[in-house]
């Protein structure tokens, strides 16, 4: 409970207040100090006392100058997080892109191995000309063949027609 109470009234636990009612309870002391050995022992207890509080405050303000340039130093920190953030987004956009592209070129590449595959089953441009000229020698001997085989059909037809003219003649002179 008397811990508790005293860092109640001493906020940060540094005894500044305690030091400064010492200060206050000695300068009353030293001032109705009757002798002067009296006199100057308080005197010297009071330079103590006050040399402790100087010395405290400027612990403590040398402790709030390092909080003030930590806190500039952890925004500088902090920014330079932030930063790098920014960059790492704009590099995760990057890598997207370049992924997407990475992704395009691959079906690209797909596509344009499946058509090969199809183009290799066919002949080449060399083969297919040949084969069609060849093609073309016998379509032109095919119909070579043809017309002699229709001057063929028609001379057997016309020959056909004169037999049979000849033969129908033929019968009628029997019935005469």
């Amino acid at each position: 409970e008397v811990i508790r109470k005293r860092l109640l009234i001493d906020g940060d636990g540094a005894g500044d207040d305690r030091r400064i009612n010492l200060l206050v309870k000695s300068f009353i002391k030293w001032c109705n100090s009757g002798s002067q050995e009296e006199g100057y022992s308080q005197y010297q207890r009071m330079l103590s006392t006050l040399s402790q509080c100087e010395f405290s405050m400027g612990k403590t303000l040398l402790v709030y100058d390092m909080n003030l340039r930590e806190m500039e130093n952890y925004e500088k920190i902090y920014k330079e997080i932030e930063c790098s953030i920014a960059g790492a987004h704009e590099k995760i956009a990057e890598c997207k892109k370049q992924i997407l592209q990475a992704k395009r070129i691959r079906k690209n590449r797909q596509e344009y191995d499946a058509l090969a595959k199809v183009i290799q089953h066919h002949p080449d441009r060399h083969e297919t000309l040949k084969e069609l000229e060849s093609l073309g020698k016998e379509l032109e001997h095919l119909s070579h063949i043809k017309e002699s085989v229709e001057d063929k059909l028609e001379l057997r037809r016309k020959q056909f027609h004169v037999l049979l003219s000849t033969i129908h003649e033929l019968q009628q002179t029997l019935e005469s």
